[in-house]
């Protein structure tokens, strides 16, 4: 089946810088946005594709109180709705604006589709690096699903190696608890990665919290476990339980064909020596005559 190409990308328009792409249309010199005008913070909805969470609140009363003395001099990127504007770029302005009591803010109308709002929302966080790991994989992934791109195009777009996508990918496998140490900045992304290596979720959740409460490094995370699947391997072992009857057709078996005989993972092994006890077995069997 052949795959859908994507609908024209951000990537076309502003190749690969996408600060100085924005950068251009707050300044006035990108004929992809209306001049500055002043807009009633109220008429103004939150980017429905805004992958960040988690906001600084120590950073954004800082920037409050700045506005306040000084007011917004970057102006944020809008495009209008249906009743309003969608926030396209800009929300801790907008945030701290809102905190400082301002009533409206500057800001400059793009015109933007979905799959380029999409875009230069994911892209632009994932680029000036304010996700958290998590978030930054979700990101990842809606632009996997949402856009169309595979792993490599991803890579590509982000300049990033392949494996790196592939394993920030992975951090979404991790349980919801363990997802949230990782956004609140508790585990790191290289700890966060040494946990998927736990197959038990409980485990894994109980060595999250471990790691947070006595302040593991990731060498001696990676260190708990190594000896943690261990100690799991020795002990699934050990409690491994036989099934009597096939403890009785092993043994009837062996009587049978006169050789070492096993019965695992749903298959019969039957050992010979060299080619002339092949033949014997086989004779006994029935396949071959004497």
């Amino acid at each position: 089946m052949a795959k859908k190409k994507l609908g024209k990308g951000l990537s076309e328009i502003f190749g690969e810088d996408i600060d100085s792409f924005l950068d251009d249309i707050s300044n006035g010199s990108s004929r992809y946005g209306s001049s500055s005008s002043e807009l009633p913070i109220r008429q103004i909805r939150p980017n429905p594709y805004q992958p960040r969470k988690e906001f600084d609140e120590e950073g954004l009363k800082e920037l409050s109180e700045s506005i306040k003395e000084n007011g917004v001099f970057q102006p944020i990127l809008v495009r209008k709705s249906l009743q309003g504007y969608e926030l396209v770029a800009g929300e801790r302005r907008l945030r701290a604006s809102k905190m400082a009591g301002k009533k409206t803010i500057p800001a400059i109308i793009v015109d933007f589709d979905d799959r380029q709002m999409m875009e230069i929302s994911l892209l632009e966080n994932i680029q000036r690096k304010d996700l958290t790991p998590i978030e930054e994989a979700t990101a990842y992934d809606q632009l996997i699903r949402k856009l169309g791109y595979t792993q490599e195009e991803l890579a590509r777009r982000l300049g990033k190696s392949r494996a790196n996508v592939t394993n920030m990918l992975r951090l979404l496998n991790l349980p919801s608890e363990v997802k949230k140490y990782v956004d609140k900045g508790q585990l790191s992304y290289g700890q966060a990665r040494t946990l998927l290596a736990i197959e038990d979720q409980d485990e894994m959740i109980e060595m999250a919290k471990k790691t947070v409460k006595e302040g593991l490094s990731v060498r001696e995370l990676e260190t708990s476990v190594s000896k943690g699947k261990k100690a799991n391997g020795k002990k699934k072992k050990k409690t491994e339980k036989k099934d009597p009857f096939m403890e009785d057709v092993i043994r009837s078996l062996e009587k049978k064909y006169a050789t070492k005989v096993e019965i695992r993972n749903k298959m019969i092994s039957i050992k010979y020596t060299d080619t002339e006890d092949l033949n014997r077995i086989l004779e006994i069997m029935g396949v071959i005559e004497d």
